[in-house]
């Protein structure tokens, strides 16, 4: 019987990936705790736990028609990123996959009412940075998917994602760890104004509003309260979370979704990036294991 063993809500920021000095730089000196913080992860968790797979809910990899998970057995290459090819640019990547894990969560969907997801295995299927960037600090013997964020989903399809990735989980053989990868709060600074807020103090977020919900969101998910964050979804959608938070409702729907009272543990400050709200959230499985259908 597979299980999952952690899991979290981690921020991809491409400043994670700069050169030292040019990440310094962009904070006046200082290091940004979105850095730090996912090599403190590396040393108390994942070296910690050694999971057999690590299973990324990628909100930079949208899709239409349906949800795509990655089956191949191997993703490997250079990556160049369109979006900001100055700072990302012919990065080699290796990642074995699992495809049976993969495959099966596939299978469950076709037998679930109103899901649909896709298992591809093409080798030239592009890759995100909302995977990649998590590579230099978190990757170790493992194997990784990546399992895309569709963009006409809602939060009931979200639910139900969740709810086949964590069946397919528990029939596997896998110990598994989860990662949404993603912004709180996601407005950028407009083109003339953002290099004026380049570095990570929470003044430079988008808005006042922004930053109190990015801080209600952070308290309750600090607190376990995993069901407040999903009830108040729609107020959320108000100030633009990443991916309509598609990637936390995935994962944590994968965790029990309401039933959900695994306490997050912060490896980051609340973090600006140009506008968008930041934050590395851990959550341990809890000791006594699951309890029904949740954390």
């Amino acid at each position: 019987m597979g299980d999952i063993v952690g899991a979290g809500l981690l921020a991809h920021v491409p400043t994670i990936v700069l050169p030292d000095d040019v990440r310094r730089g962009l904070n006046h000196g200082k290091e940004s705790t979105l850095y730090s913080g996912l090599h403190q992860l590396r040393r108390e968790v994942f070296d910690v736990l050694k999971p057999d797979v690590v299973l990324v809910f990628d909100s930079h990899w949208f899709t239409t028609v349906e949800f795509v998970v990655t089956s191949a057995e191997r993703r490997s290459g250079l990556y160049t990123s369109d979006e900001l090819p100055r700072g990302m640019s012919s990065v080699p990547y290796d990642m074995p996959g699992r495809p049976a894990l993969a495959r099966r969560i596939a299978e469950i969907a076709e037998e679930t009412d109103q899901c649909w997801i896709t298992a591809i295995d093409n080798e030239h299927l592009p890759v995100a940075y909302a995977t990649l960037n998590f590579l230099p600090f978190l990757q170790g013997e493992e194997a990784w998917l990546s399992l895309g964020v569709c963009q006409t989903a809602e939060p009931e399809d979200f639910r139900t994602v969740g709810e086949v990735v964590r069946r397919a989980i528990l029939e596997s053989d896998d110990r598994v760890v989860l990662i949404a990868s993603g912004a709180l709060s996601h407005t950028f600074h407009s083109l003339r104004t953002l290099r004026d807020h380049e570095s990570a103090g929470e003044e430079h977020i988008y808005s006042s509003d922004a930053r109190t919900f990015d801080h209600r969101v952070i308290d309750a998910l600090e607190r376990g309260d995993h069901a407040q964050v999903l009830r108040e979804m729609p107020e959320f959608l108000r100030v633009r979370p990443e991916g309509r938070f598609g990637h936390y409702q995935m994962m944590a729907h994968a965790l029990g979704g309401e039933q959900c009272r695994a306490p997050g543990v912060r490896y980051s400050e609340y973090e600006n990036s140009i506008g968008t709200g930041q934050v590395h959230v851990w959550f341990d499985r809890p000791e006594s294991g699951w309890t029904g259908e949740g954390w």
